[in-house]
């Protein structure tokens, strides 16, 4: 990347600190600015990102700027022209929010950040969109396949891309890189594999007759170079915009992501297998008892359901353009525990 000022929207998520890490240890970055409504999580694996903003070290300039992308932005601190921008800014846990939660998030805060770009002269973004758009099957699709999203979250990720590419249109010159990642995986992540991994490393995963269901992937510091792939390939004068998928290639079995996790953290490898509709039925009175507790349970009909539907979304632009995967899973497991030894904890 020759990008000297980047602008990260969402970068103190999971992905944006993993990402800013990323761009910290490329040539040529300045300034990096951390645009998101609160600040940066107290993780360990994000310590040299945290001695950046405290203004130590030699690298590029770190900044966080309190932001909501579903208000204007027109925050004074934040750099006009910038170099490239990247929209990580969403919400995305599902079960987490209402139907329309998605939409009034998402959406504002796609035109938000588009207006942003466009106002400050800014020539470059990448948007995180998500395989979610797809729908589940467990037939292969590509980047060629139709979207049909079945969620609100898959909708509004389609519609915050349309807008995206309306602001590439209006104005010659601009760049517009749409990834699409998988299940995104890696330390400060709290997510669907943190949960998998949570739940081997106690003894209470079982199959759900999916063994062999393809789970579309992707270690979080692979998609940081996937980005940075990307960016290089528009720099170089190819395809003004682009929407890739990200995942591990082919994309991963259930049964890859067991036998990981499992290998790296030295659990007992499970075999049973229960049917769906027996843990279905049994995850409404432990999601009814966590509510009227108060306890956040991991265990949800909507959870239960969202693990059996496969996601075997193939990444075929990345495949065609020859991208070098740096992570086989097991190496991505092991460098996960090695940044986040508490997430493999018994």
């Amino acid at each position: 990347m020759n990008a000297k000022t980047c602008v990260i929207f969402g970068g103190t998520g999971c992905i944006g600190t993993h990402l800013a890490l990323h761009l910290m240890a490329q040539p040529g970055f300045e300034r990096i600015q951390l645009a998101d409504i609160r600040p940066l999580r107290d993780d360990a694996y994000a310590n040299p990102l945290r001695a950046a903003l405290a203004g130590q070290g030699d690298g590029p300039r770190v900044e966080y700027v309190p932001c909501d992308v579903r208000q204007p932005i027109l925050q004074p601190e934040l750099a006009g022209g910038a170099d490239l921008i990247v929209n990580l800014a969403a919400i995305h846990r599902e079960p987490g929010h209402e139907h329309h939660e998605y939409y009034r998030t998402n959406l504002p805060g796609a035109q938000n950040v588009c207006d942003y770009a466009a106002r400050t002269l800014s020539q470059h973004i990448v948007f995180t969109s998500s395989i979610a758009p797809y729908g589940s099957s467990d037939a292969a699709r590509d980047e060629d396949s139709l979207p049909m999203p079945e969620t609100a979250y898959g909708g509004s990720k389609l519609v915050a891309e349309k807008i995206h590419i309306a602001w590439q249109h209006a104005a010659a010159g601009r760049r517009l890189a749409i990834l699409r990642p998988g299940v995104v995986f890696g330390a400060g992540e709290h997510a669907n594999v943190a949960r998998l991994a949570r739940s081997l490393a106690r003894g209470y995963f079982a199959y759900m007759a999916n063994r062999d269901t393809r789970k579309a992937g992707i270690y979080v510091k692979e998609l940081s170079r996937v980005m940075q792939f990307a960016v290089e390939h528009q720099e170089q004068g190819h395809d003004p915009v682009l929407v890739w998928n990200a995942s591990m290639d082919p994309p991963p079995m259930l049964s890859e992501y067991v036998q990981a996790i499992c290998t790296v953290g030295g659990f007992r490898i499970p075999r049973l297998s229960v049917p769906r509709g027996v843990l279905v039925a049994a995850s409404y009175p432990i999601a009814a008892a966590a509510q009227l507790t108060g306890r956040r349970s991991a265990i949800s009909p909507v959870r239960m359901r969202k693990v059996s539907p496969g996601t075997h979304i193939a990444p075929k632009r990345l495949r065609e353009l020859g991208y070098r995967y740096r992570y086989t899973m097991e190496q991505a497991m092991a460098d996960w525990k090695n940044d986040a030894p508490e997430d493999f904890a018994r």
